[in-house]
């Protein structure tokens, strides 16, 4: 099946002129076309509410959409893989009638050392364990028990049977412990440790620790010595896709496709959405008002903004509390995002060659302790670091249409970098960062230089302006224990009509769904629909 949204890139502009839409009557708007706000609309449309959905750019899927950085090259801006993206939500949503397939990434995370070494952890016990055993054979026992940790913690939380605790409302902190019972290495996994104390806990081999230590801290603004971080680690194995627990892959088409997709599941539904209109104020319970000065009415309003961003629509119809508690929740990014048109794949030189089994898993450009820890703190500043972390993908080598013959796609997703510098800006220093990122790699690649063809760099004020995200932060605010679960922003707010359904909400960052679906959950049990 074609999907319509796709064939023109997301680009869906105004089906009918705007003073039509504000002269209908709708039973729900949903301001912003992030993939969560197309859900949230999908879901409210099969429930038969008339559902209207506004985005402000002219591209729907926020940062999960599909550009052309460079002619001929699809990619997606900001999201990479799929990995959380909810099974329910692929199920109820038909997805795969609708196109969706992905590629499992079951060569792992390929991690080259400066010292020559490498190693390869599959996303199969046996031959993963055969690489630490090579690597570090003191460590095999307790990589295994690291692993059944997270094991344990996935199972007792988001367990397979579908009583999970990301569905709808987020889980008391009675629940969560009635799940962890006396395990206490779970509890300190996920509201406690460092990634830091995670695998020196666990593993003697500080290149082995090395090779982990950036799962903790992925869009976080932390540094994986800092408590909580490790619980971002787990965060990001705890999904299920395809029925295989921890894994992420690649979604054919790129990453924007899900967001394509819901939205087509949303339109097929029966929802309108448009394109290219901003709204300017929103008035909860009674409805929103166009830059343009145009008033659309609606009883329900469900915002997949940001918070920040969704206060600044609501003005002085914001509760004072609730206005307090979005300010107290960090919202500052420090990623940097570049997506690189190459000749050729690298060349890693710990396992030479350009189609090699690592090029089609996930790739890590390492740091030692304390390059971690001096890049932190000088991103922190307001400077650039000596070396960035950098994680690799490559989307062509799994899907041949998203670059010309014989070119591929790789995205970088990179840490730190300030959000504002003590010198100069984005403006002055772009080129700077790039080369920056480009250098981090080469330490460990010898063709780096001669393989890029062009390369796009996105720091974090490019990302909010470019997708509207607040701080360029990727999940809509920090992600640690601080932040989550019971702590994090609900679905409803004190605004009767007025809901959240963003990356702020329960269960939090990546290309989930669910909070869209969660979000449309709560609003037709409020309204007392029967939702599936």
């Amino acid at each position: 099946m074609n999907s319509p949204t796709a064939e023109v890139l997301g680009e869906i502009g105004l089906p009918v002129p705007v003073r039509e839409l504000s002269a209908q009557t709708w039973d729900a708007i949903v301001v912003g076309a992030g993939h969560n706000g197309l859900a949230c609309a999908a879901y409210l449309a099969r429930a038969g509410r008339r559902v209207l959905v506004l985005e402000s750019r002219k591209r729907v899927g926020g940062a999960c959409t599909i550009e052309e950085p460079f002619p001929g090259v699809k990619m997606s801006p900001c999201a990479y893989l799929a990995g959380l993206l909810h099974p329910r939500v692929v199920e109820e949503l038909d997805l795969p009638r609708r196109g969706f397939a992905w590629t499992p990434a079951v060569n792992g995370l390929f991690v080259p050392f400066l010292d020559g070494a490498s190693i390869q952890l599959w996303d199969d016990d046996e031959r993963c364990e055969a690489e630490v055993r090579a690597l570090a054979p003191g460590d095999v026992t307790g990589w295994k028990a690291m692993n059944d940790l997270i094991r344990r913690l996935r199972d007792a939380l988001r367990p397979a049977n579908g009583n999970d605790l990301w569905l709808n409302d987020a889980p008391t902190q009675d629940e969560i412990e009635e799940r962890l019972g006396a395990d206490e290495e779970a509890r300190a996994l996920l509201f406690g440790w460092s990634m830091a104390e995670f695998v020196e806990r666990y593993l003697a081999d500080e290149r082995l620790q090395a090779a982990y230590l950036g799962q903790g801290v992925i869009g976080a603004n932390a540094s994986p010595f800092d408590k909580g971080t490790a619980s971002i680690r787990f965060h990001h194995a705890s999904g299920r896709l395809g029925g295989m627990p921890g894994m992420w892959g690649y979604v054919r088409g790129g990453m924007g496709m899900v967001s394509f997709f819901f939205c087509d599941a949303a339109r097929e539904a029966g929802a309108t959405v448009v394109s290219g209109v901003p709204v300017a104020e929103i008035v909860p319970g009674e409805g929103v008002r166009l830059e343009g000065g145009e008033w659309i009415a609606a009883r329900t309003i469900v915002s997949n903004a940001d918070p920040v961003k969704t206060l600044g629509m609501l003005g002085a119809n914001a509760g004072s509390a609730w206005r307090d508690r979005i300010r107290q929740v960090p919202i500052e990014g420090c990623t940097v995002k570049l997506n690189v048109h190459l000749r050729e794949l690298p060349n890693f030189s710990a396992r030479p060659g350009t189609n090699e089994p690592h090029h089609y898993g996930q790739i890590n450009a390492p740091l030692t302790k304390d390059e971690w820890k001096s890049g932190f703190a000088a991103a922190r500043r307001g400077e650039l670091p000596q070396h960035l972390w950098c994680e690799l993908y490559f989307q062509s080598v799994h899907d041949d249409s998203v670059a010309p013959v014989g070119t591929h796609t790789m995205s970088v997703f990179a840490q730190y970098v300030p959000h504002t510098f003590a010198r100069g800006n984005w403006d002055s220093r772009r080129e700077e960062v790039r080369v920056l990122a480009l250098k981090s790699l080469a330490r460990f690649c010898s063709n780096i230089d001669s393989a890029v063809i062009d390369a796009q760099v996105l720091g974090p004020p490019d990302i909010e302006e470019k997708v509207g995200l607040t701080g360029g932060h990727i999940f809509q605010g920090e992600c640690l224990p601080a932040y989550m679960w019971h702590k994090r922003l609900t679905a409803r707010t004190p605004m009767r009509g007025f809901y959240l359904c963003g990356a702020c909400t329960h269960p939090g960052g990546s290309v989930i769904g669910v909070n869209g679906r969660n979000a449309a959950m709560a609003v037709l049990k409020d309204l007392g629909i029967n939702s599936l």
